[in-house]
């Protein structure tokens, strides 16, 4: 073999090499963005959650609120009805 074969050779073989690694990167830097995609997705999910949640919240203490109005207006309703002589 004579110096030029082998340095041609030499550059193929790089050339590879370059590739594969080129390649391999590629893959890395694909499956950080789709890791880093999921992360972004999931927090933002996680926020509408927790919004969902306080808003659901205030809704079932206006409406405890309101039963117990409600159970309050029942009974003064009945005494009325004792007082007048009747059974509720």
């Amino acid at each position: 073999m004579d110096g030029a074969l082998v340095a041609a050779l030499g550059v193929i073989g790089s050339a590879a090499v370059t590739g594969a690694v080129a390649m391999y990167g590629s893959k890395v830097a694909g499956r950080a963005q789709r890791e880093g995609n999921a992360v972004t997705g999931f927090n933002s999910l996680t926020d509408q959650l927790q919004e969902e949640r306080k808003e659901l919240k205030a809704e079932v203490a206006a409406l405890k609120l309101e039963l117990a109005a409600e159970k309050a207006e029942s009974a003064r309703l009945r005494l009325l009805v004792q007082a007048q002589g009747g059974t509720p």
